[in-house]
């Protein structure tokens, strides 16, 4: 028996000293989920990626011309002209950009306004760029928003970057459910403004059209009729003056229909100085039309202006109308911004509505129903995005790694007939989750960005359960089968047993380690890295210096007196 099997020997043959090993290793544990619930280690499903390419979304207030669109975004351009990072960019005024990959579900295909831009900016190759495109749209999200945004008042600019994982409409959706239109109005700007509050939670935008009043111009038939004009004149002057027209055709050899040929008033002329009635009626009055006698006749005279207000787009969802409030996290997880934010709106809601939640353990457990305490009408926050998508993996891991316990735990039950032995086994693989948290701890401290506990963490973790299990399985069967062959007694069985089961057990681990470190520097499989490498570390130890002590206080590991017996015998007559 070597120094180790010696080292083992001396902790199993005093209570004080394996209860020292029993509490080290609970405070490891504690440890390792204080970091968790303290926030020293964060989980999220994915960490940033860096890609050669993001996108800036330009939304300035609903009615803005295409005009006060193209200032805003030609101060992003400016921003953005200043970074040696930056290729080329192209820019879609009052349209989305060709459909990528962060677009799918974020309406991009769908824009058609004046009042929306889109900015594709396409950046070095990241392999020869120092800093990541998160990092960068970290950096300058700051400084465009501060400069652009106050150009027109109420305009919101979003940098959107290519997912990680699966598209997603934001980092933080809430959905703002119910049947008024009017309430659900006031319930998603009072949301939205909680979200502003919430620290690393940025770009927050409400998906609705603003309330705005129009002017609508509606020709007077009678009036026309009495100054000998008709209503196809006043209509194609109106159109001339403000949209354009087809005033004639061209044709062409080379094409197999007539090129319509378009007449536009340029921008200055078509443009009003300010947004009232007043204003409106003199651009008409500037308008003459001549009537069937040569008279020409002011527009003003013959049309009407009615101040109305705007009809805004209604979504609906499950039979209901909803908006959509929306916000985007800052090098952050979307779980903790969540639980802040929910905090503060059952807070605030609580004054005028009556607040429930859903307890159980489900997709939709973060939600807020309302109910108004005056009218009765209940409305719904349902909290969505690429945070339920980060609640949805970890739930079903959860899930996948509970499967998995309990199915080597019924395994080992078959083999061993034990329930005790069965537990060990179980007890020491579950441990090596200290090495996984700690390591992320570890990588955190020597990485620029965040390093989360991730969804590929949580896979290496399953993964490790299979290998720490392995370790154990090795130490008690060798242990049993010196008790049982050689009649030796069960802590020197135990310690010989961890002596001369250390050596393919390093090995193993240094295999599995040097395997994992060409993953531990890659973006998304980093957490799978880390979680191999150091959960793998601590499963070494639990299993060659925690699992022998709960070995030796396991009656399961006793042999039967007639194998002892036995044993007494064969060594009697080997003696004689």
């Amino acid at each position: 028996m070597n120094w180790f099997g010696k080292f083992i020997h001396w902790i199993l043959n005093s209570k004080f000293r394996k209860l020292i090993v029993i509490l080290l290793t609970i405070l490891a544990f504690a440890g390792s989920m204080v970091m968790i619930t303290s926030e020293v280690v964060k989980a999220k499903m994915l960490p940033g990626k860096s890609d050669n390419t993001f996108s800036v979304y330009i939304d300035t207030p609903t009615g803005s011309s295409k005009q006060q669109t193209m200032l805003v975004s030609q101060c992003v351009i400016d921003k953005l002209k200043m970074e040696d990072e930056v290729l080329n960019m192209a820019l879609f005024l009052g349209n989305g950009i060709p459909m990528d990959y962060a677009g799918l579900v974020k309406g991009a295909g769908m824009k058609g306004s004046e009042n929306v831009a889109e900015l594709s900016v396409n950046l070095t190759d990241k392999q020869t760029r120092v800093e990541p495109s998160f990092l960068m749209v970290q950096r300058l999200r700051p400084i465009i928003k501060q400069a652009c945004e106050p150009i027109i008042k109420d305009t919101v600019v979003k940098f959107i970057e290519q997912p990680a994982g699966p598209p997603t409409l934001a980092s933080i959706v809430v959905e703002v459910m119910g049947d008024d239109h009017t309430k659900l109005r006031e319930l998603a700007v009072e949301t939205a403004a909680i979200l502003q509050k919430t620290d690393t939670l940025v770009d927050i935008d409400i998906m609705a059209d603003d309330i705005f009043d129009k002017y609508e111009i509606i020709p007077n038939k009678e009036k026309i009729a009495r100054s000998a004009l008709s209503v196809k004149q006043v209509n194609q002057i109106i159109y001339l003056a403000f949209e354009g027209m087809v005033i004639a055709h061209k044709n062409s050899y080379n094409e197999p229909e007539q090129v319509n040929i378009f007449l536009v008033l340029d921008d200055k002329t078509k443009t009003i100085r300010e947004s009232s009635i007043e204003a409106l009626r003199s651009k008409l009055t500037s308008l003459n039309l001549m009537n069937q006698m040569g008279m020409m006749v002011p527009l003003s005279e013959v049309v009407d202006i009615k101040k109305a207000p705007s009809s805004p787009m209604i979504m609906h969802k499950d039979l209901h109308r909803m908006i959509n409030v929306i916000a985007e996290t800052d090098m952050e997880s979307q779980v903790y911004p969540l639980i802040d934010a929910r905090a503060q709106m059952v807070e605030y809601f609580s004054q005028k509505y009556e607040v429930e939640s859903d307890l159980t353990l489900t997709t939709y457990m973060f939600d807020i129903y309302l109910t108004d305490k005056e009218t009765g009408e209940k409305y719904l926050l349902r909290w969505d995005g690429e945070m339920k998508v980060t609640l949805d993996t970890f739930r079903d891991l959860g899930a996948a790694f509970i499967a998995a316990l309990v199915l080597i735990f019924l395994l080992l039950v078959i083999y061993y007939k034990s329930f005790a032995l069965s537990g060990i086994v179980l007890l020491g693989s579950f441990l090596s989750i200290i090495g996984v948290i700690v390591g992320h701890w570890l990588a955190d401290l020597v990485t620029r960005d965040t390093f989360f506990l991730t969804a590929t963490s949580l896979i290496g973790f399953i993964a490790l359960m299979g290998i720490s299990s392995r370790n154990s399985l090795l130490l008690i069967d060798f242990a049993k089968s010196l008790m049982e062959a050689r009649g030796m007694p069960k802590r020197k069985a135990i310690a010989v047993s961890s002596a001369t089961r250390a050596k393919p057990i390093m090995l193993t681990a240094i295999a599995i380690m040097l395997g994992s470190a060409l993953l531990a520097s890659d973006p998304i499989f980093g957490g799978l890295g880390v979680a191999l490498i150091f959960g793998t570390v601590a499963a070494v130890f639990v299993s060659l210096i925690f699992v022998p002590i709960l070995m030796d206080n396991s009656k399961s590991m006793d042999i039967d007196d007639e194998i002892a017996s036995h044993h007494d015998k064969s060594n009697i007559s080997i003696t004689r």
